[in-house]
């Protein structure tokens, strides 16, 4: 088998810790650019797993005399094992393990943005252990919310647009009563309303796109007692999203876009004025989108998703028969 560049590399970085000429300092920033060498563009997982062993060789040597390339490299060891693909939940809980012990390090001793990353990361460890019980979400939501005090919008517009994104997708897992529900969907509603405000058409198109269209499915499934108001709100930020989005340029963005517009035509009556009337022009539209996103989806073989918006066709289709011109 013939050894891959990782390999390699993962030699030769061993081979500059023997080397008498660098000082101990040179030999750990060796080991940490080796490293995020290999985390920036890995091919395999193995490449991740050997940007972890390089990380902990980084680690072991700063002992307690270089704690901030001793935090940077726990820093680069989390944020591999939080990418390597099925490595299942006892690597999120390293990741985690390691978030902890360095941020105080980084907080401490490195600059804003680079402890703005860190807690960005922390934040999706923390959501993505939220569902197996194993971390709270307010946890994630306040990693996200200190992350903000790096990533302003004013410089770093797509990190600002993805955090209120993640902020609002967390506000939506929260685990309330029945009765506290419209409060978590109102702050993810907010948080999207908020990363708005700054996040354009113009400057940031597609951070401005996912916003608007996370901003459509948050107001759609929203619990009130003005559905329809609020399924023409989410219609005209599906739009909005729409001016970004296209079948040429963004084909599974869109695809995604007008499935979402589908399902709130198909809920929507065609003069809210009169919902008595239906909605049998609405549902020719939603039709018409559903078919459309089906055959992308197909395209780019993303099946899973194909199946959701077949099935979605299906009913759609089944409700213009039952009520044909009238509906």
């Amino acid at each position: 088998m013939t050894p891959s560049m990782t390999d390699s590399a993962v030699k030769a970085a061993i081979a500059a810790i023997a080397s008498e000429s660098a000082t101990t300092a040179e030999k750990i920033q060796m080991l940490i650019e080796m490293a995020q060498g290999f985390q920036k563009k890995p091919k395999t997982s193995q490449d991740l797993r050997n940007a972890v062993s390089l990380y902990y060789r980084a680690y072991e040597l700063s002992g307690d005399e270089y704690l901030l390339f001793k935090a940077r490299a726990q820093i680069g060891m989390a944020g591999a094992l939080q990418m390597i693909p099925d490595g299942g939940t006892d690597l999120l809980l390293q990741a985690k393990a390691g978030y902890e012990e360095a941020l105080p390090i980084l907080q401490k001793l490195a600059s804003p943005l680079e402890v703005a990353e860190a807690q960005m990361n922390f934040g999706l460890v923390l959501q993505s252990l939220v569902p197996l019980h194993l971390a709270r979400v307010n946890d994630s939501i306040q990693a996200y919310h200190e992350a903000l005090q790096g990533f302003t919008w004013e410089d770093y517009p797509q990190e600002y647009a993805i955090l209120y994104n993640n902020i609002a997708i967390a506000y939506l897992s929260l685990p309330m009563t029945s009765e506290q529900e419209y409060l978590r969907q109102g702050l993810a509603v907010q948080s999207f309303a908020t990363a708005l405000k700054h996040i354009n058409l113009i400057d940031h198109p597609r951070e401005y796109a996912m916003l608007q269209n996370n901003l459509g499915n948050a107001l759609q499934y929203l619990v009130s007692s003005h559905p329809v108001e609020n399924n023409l709100q989410a219609i005209a930020a599906y739009n909005e999203s729409l001016k970004v989005r296209n079948s040429q340029d963004t084909p599974l963005e869109y695809a995604n876009t007008i499935s979402n517009k589908a399902n709130a035509l198909f809920n929507l009556p065609d003069d809210p004025e009169k919902p008595e009337s239906g909605n049998y022009n609405h549902l020719l539209q939603a039709q018409a989108y559903y078919q459309e996103a089906w055959e992308i989806f197909t395209q780019h073989q993303q099946f899973d998703q194909a199946n959701v918006v077949s099935q979605a066709l299906k009913d759609v289709e089944k409700e213009i028969e039952i009520h044909p011109n009238n509906c």
